[in-house]
């Protein structure tokens, strides 16, 4: 429990609106709290439906440490399983997609159907119960095309999501598409750095400027549209479409629809829909963009012609692995409705832009100068909602409590109920949140 004690202290030392204190960026023990005690306790995006379009369709990826597979069974229902064989704990399946009408293990064969029985194990006594060998089972669940899975024994509530997110989802048609390209990044800095810096565009106008082109890199939290014309307009007009806007969200997951600059209708250089076949062909795919997050590891961008999924994965205390998935119509034909390399172009450079400022973060977090420094409310209100989300799982583990987060919109009075965390000093000011330009 040495861990433990180190984070209590650790979130103790925390002060509201600021960045953590270093060691939850670079401290060995507080990875490996990480891993087993945050990684495994909320629900992750982990793929879509289109992924796995037959039965015997499997994705294996892995969650920190921990190797598991999807699987979609004889019966069409997708459910997952830690993917460690029952013998002797040989990783089953390769990471990535494969296809079988079993799952064998390549170590000794023991063979599982798809549903995780054990239905072979060679040369075992006659006592040998194979009832008792099946796969461990993990939480799947599916919303709108996309599939969670949650490795904790008892997962959080999914009802919520499904039930004020799903219709979200739905509209964007995900279960009619195929994903078109993935890239795989791996970025030199702790997890929490990749997603503070996802949670932002405090740094777009300046890093991104390529998404600065589509991306209405000034707005705030959830894209709330104020008494700004634009996007009320767009707002009523995404209503008479019948494609819910939000935002919503809950405990882990946020939804929001907004509009992109003007003009523009993709998140591609040029703003032009990088597919000629829509998944969404309403309002002749002028419908802006679907952002939904899993608070933890990813975002996704769903446009009238794309959807870009967004996974980081920690693999050491300084390194996570980064992952881009692009999906289009399942009907679209690469060299005749699209090009990959115009497709994955706008998200692929600004991930590898991203890489850089992750890495340099890292660095200058290394720094026996480090201090934690003051968010900006306006520019960095959902990187406070992460660092608050995740401060507050971390504080329901050490303390063995179960309270229920409820976001805090900084700037504004404080939620009753809300994350643990010291105040700033009596005597410290703040200045006006510096301004992109």
């Amino acid at each position: 429990m040495v861990a433990f004690a180190k984070v209590a202290a650790l979130l103790d030392q925390r002060r509201t609106g600021y960045s953590l204190p270093q060691a939850f960026y670079n401290d060995p023990e507080v990875f490996a709290f990480d891993l087993e005690h945050i990684f495994r306790r909320t629900w992750l995006l982990v793929g879509f439906e289109c992924e796995l379009p037959t039965p015997g369709a499997r994705l294996a990826l892995t969650v920190g440490k921990s190797p598991i597979v999807i699987v979609r069974g004889r019966d069409d229902v997708i459910r997952g399983f830690h993917n460690s064989c029952r013998h002797r704990g040989a990783e089953l399946c390769a990471e990535g997609h494969g296809k079988g009408s079993r799952i064998v293990c390549p170590y000794h064969q023991w063979t599982f159907d798809l549903d995780g029985r054990l239905i072979h194990a060679g040369r075992m006594p006659a006592d040998f119960d194979k009832a008792q060998h099946g796969l461990g089972a993990i939480h799947v669940e599916t919303a709108g095309g996309c599939i969670y899975a949650c490795l904790a024994e008892e997962a959080p509530d999914f009802e919520a999501f499904r039930r004020e997110a799903g219709p979200m989802l739905e509209a964007c048609n995900i279960k009619n598409a195929k994903v078109a390209a993935t890239v795989t990044l791996v970025e030199k800095g702790n997890w929490k750095l990749v997603m503070e810096n996802a949670r932002e565009c405090y740094h777009c106008a300046i890093g991104h400027p390529e998404l600065a082109v589509t991306f209405p890199v000034l707005t705030k939290r959830h894209f709330e549209a104020g008494d700004d014309p634009r996007l009320l307009a767009f707002n009523a007009r995404m209503e008479a479409a019948g494609l819910p806007i939000g935002p919503a969200e809950g405990e882990w997951w946020q939804a929001a629809r907004f509009p992109l600059n003007a003009g523009m209708t993709s998140m591609t250089m040029d703003g032009e829909p990088a597919v000629k076949k829509l998944l969404i062909e309403k309002e002749g795919g002028d419908v802006g963009s679907l952002r939904w997050t899993s608070e933890i590891h990813s975002f996704a961008h769903a446009t009238a012609d794309m959807v870009f999924y967004f996974s980081s994965m920690p693999t050491d205390v300084n390194e996570t692995v980064v992952t881009g998935k692009w999906l289009v119509h399942k009907d679209a034909v690469e060299g005749q409705d699209y090009a990959v390399d115009q497709l994955i172009e706008l998200w692929d450079i600004t991930n590898r832009q991203d890489r850089d400022l992750v890495e340099t973060n890292q660095r200058g977090v290394n720094s026996v100068g480090y201090k934690p420094g003051r968010y900006s409310d306006e520019a960095e209100s959902l990187v406070q909602r992460f660092v608050d989300w995740y401060c507050h799982e971390a504080r329901n583990v050490v303390t063995g409590e179960n309270r229920p987060f409820v976001p805090t919109i900084h700037g504004a009075a404080p939620v009753a109920g809300g994350v643990c965390a010291l105040p700033p000093p009596a005597d410290e000011t703040e200045g006006s949140p510096a301004s992109l330009t």
